[in-house]
């Protein structure tokens, strides 16, 4: 390498060992007002942190209704309840709306509701029209 080849090299070298640094204090960081200073240490060196109560960040979906994300997370039965019977409600007060009209009304998305309305049908609170997202929601005849 050249003169110019060996000074680019270095600057670049340089900045990715400066981001690097910053990237591991975010990391860092992040994981010590989660877990608290040991559950930090510990998921930084690779060995795994028992999920105490203490360790358990409070914004955690565990025991809780909708979980504000992440895959796999189950709902809690007393949340897709309380989702069912508002949307039994709704329809019944409403008839004839689709999903979409719905959720702008309830403020829930599609993904909520699949749960409950699938439920709903199936024990007769709640009737289908249609197909798809052209699917209109009327009251069953077990409807409350």
């Amino acid at each position: 390498m050249n003169g110019f080849d060996n000074d680019i090299h270095q600057v670049v070298q340089k900045f990715v060992d400066q981001v690097t640094q910053i990237a591991q204090r975010a990391a860092h960081d992040a994981l010590t007002s989660m877990f608290g200073a040991n559950g930090a240490a510990s998921a930084l060196n690779g060995t795994s942190v028992a999920k105490s109560p203490a360790l358990v960040p409070a914004s955690s979906p565990v025991g809780r209704g909708r979980p504000s994300g992440g895959r796999g997370v189950k709902r809690a039965p007393e949340y897709i309840e309380a989702m069912g019977q508002k949307f039994a409600a709704f329809v019944k007060a409403n008839p004839g709306l689709r999903v979409e009209q719905i959720n702008k009304e309830l403020g829930t998305t599609t993904k909520d509701l699949a749960l409950p309305i699938r439920k709903l049908e199936a024990e007769g609170v709640i009737t289908t029209k249609g197909q798809r997202r052209a699917t209109q929601y009327f009251p069953g005849k077990k409807a409350k």
